[in-house]
């Protein structure tokens, strides 16, 4: 080997090392970076000597695709069980103590107190009492499931805003890749860019995407709209300020298309959107029915007749026009009316009124039980009692056994948001789990190992020091030649 040839060597292996140095380096310090995905040089021999020939990038597309959906399935997942957790707190947390079925039965206990002892004042006032938690209660609940919806119907706003942001910069990211495909410039950082708003997208709304020719990608709904091809479709969502009940909130429209609200505990939801529209449709609506459904059986259970005409008794309502309330029949739409019910002021003490008519059944003035006016009178208080207890029927639209009793009907109620709940926190673990190994797997593909790039640097090393001592020996070679010349 000539001198001259040696020396080009040398530089190939400096050149060829420094540009090792970089790619190792540049991986390096992205240690944890889970927008990263590993460079790697390759290096080709010739009679040049050695030389990097391309810097390719770690890329595992079926991994890929597989994270972006357990990404969107478990922001789906935890979305509702988020809410779900927020309406169990409105109860009072793990044992309900706050819920209408808690006060239902502190109010029936009174109810009983009281017809055991019915000429006591104290006993009289102590039920009327139970009877204004009671309504409280449902009043705090009502009100309490419309601030989850209103809540809900302002981060769906939210996240429709921060989508299309979103795909606007996927726009730049896509046409930064295709330029760089196009001109045959490194891709990597633009690969990058363009993965990492892709799983922020996935989080928001159930996406696929497909990659075309000169790298283009582009993506679609789960359920196959368009989201993104060439340029970004418009989300579009009108939010609703306030929320009662009976409101319909405004639907979410991709390109055109409404977007579907989840379903079940184990949702079929995929990205918070449909979460978010699951939670404002459909759950906080069924809680809602199921806490009218027990203020309707209050107000007709304690409603007073004379056997032609019907009156309110113990408990009394408002209609959304603000009207006094007639005692609702079976078929009667009443939505809303948790939100209203309050104890009639015929019974209050403080609004001037006399607990005891609770006792006579002259609360509403068109009857008069105890018309012997004796200090010992129950059978009304029993009457009452005991009713709260017998079957009845309920409307079909609260999602609850049609035939049962009013308790049984409050018990069965937090029963099913207890149920929701846990089964939803069964599945958010599960996809919690899920998302996690699909992760790690990409990661173990793409990510970068520590351990693995100071290895790599170590052999960079050595070739640096091979090429150093070949340097010196030509240095010596040349030296000797000069000497020899002079």
């Amino acid at each position: 080997m000539s001198l001259s040839s040696a020396l080009n060597n040398v530089q190939s292996i400096f050149s060829t090392t420094a540009l090792q140095s970089n790619v190792v380096s540049t991986n390096i310090a992205n240690v944890g970076n889970a927008d990263y995905s590993r460079r790697e040089a390759s290096v080709t021999t010739s009679l040049a000597g050695a030389q990097v020939v391309s810097i390719s990038r770690a890329q595992e597309t079926a991994l890929l695709s597989q994270y972006v959906s357990s990404t969107s399935k478990d922001s789906a997942q935890q979305t509702l069980l988020s809410g779900l957790e927020s309406l169990q707190s409105l109860m009072g947390g793990n044992d309900y103590e706050t819920s209408p079925s808690t006060y239902l039965s502190a109010f029936q206990e009174a109810l009983q107190t009281f017809s055991t002892t019915p000429s006591s004042t104290i006993a009289a006032q102590s039920a009327v009492t139970a009877a204004q938690d009671l309504a409280n209660t449902l009043n705090t609940a009502s009100d309490g499931v419309q601030s989850i919806r209103t809540e809900a119907d302002s981060d769906i706003a939210t996240q429709v805003s921060s989508l299309n942001t979103l795909l606007s910069q996927f726009e730049t990211a896509n046409d930064a890749v295709k330029l760089a495909t196009a001109t045959g410039t490194d891709t990597s950082s633009a690969l990058d860019e363009r993965e990492k708003l892709l799983k922020q997208i996935s989080s928001i709304i159930g996406v696929t995407s497909e990659v075309r020719g000169n790298n283009d990608m582009a993506l679609y709904t789960s359920d196959g709209t368009v989201l993104f091809d060439t340029i970004p479709r418009t989300v579009t969502f009108v939010a609703t300020a306030t929320y009662t009940a009976g409101t319909q909130g405004n639907g979410v429209y991709v390109d055109g298309v409404a977007l579907d609200a989840g379903e079940g505990s184990t949702t079929t939801a995929e990205g918070s959107l449909q979460a978010l529209l699951q939670l404002r449709d459909e759950v906080a609506p069924t809680f809602q029915a199921q806490l009218d459904e027990i203020a309707k059986a209050l107000v007709q259970t304690f409603s007073e007749t004379d056997g032609t005409t019907s009156a309110a008794g113990l408990f009394v309502w408002t209609t959304a026009s603000g009207v006094a309330g007639d005692t609702p029949s079976s078929s009667d739409d009443v939505t809303g009316i948790a939100s209203t019910i309050s104890v009639n002021s015929a019974v209050v003490t403080t609004e001037g009124g006399d607990p005891m008519k609770l006792r006579d059944g002259t609360i509403s003035g068109i009857t008069d039980l105890n018309a012997s006016d004796s200090s010992g009178f129950s059978d009304n208080l029993d009457s009452l009692y005991e009713a709260l207890s017998a079957k009845r029927d309920f409307s079909s639209d609260a999602g609850l056994s049609t035939e049962q009793s009013l308790v049984d009907y409050a018990s069965s109620s937090i029963g099913w948001l207890e149920q929701y709940r846990s089964d939803a926190t069964t599945s958010s673990e599960n996809t919690t789990a899920a998302l996690s190994r699909s992760s790690e797997a990409y990661s173990n593909e793409t990510g970068v190992s520590l351990d693995e790039e100071l290895t790599l640097l170590l052999d960079i090393e050595q070739s640096y020091k091979a090429a150093t001592k070949m340097l010196n020996a030509i240095d010596e070679m040349l030296q000797s030649l000069l000497d020899i010349a002079s």
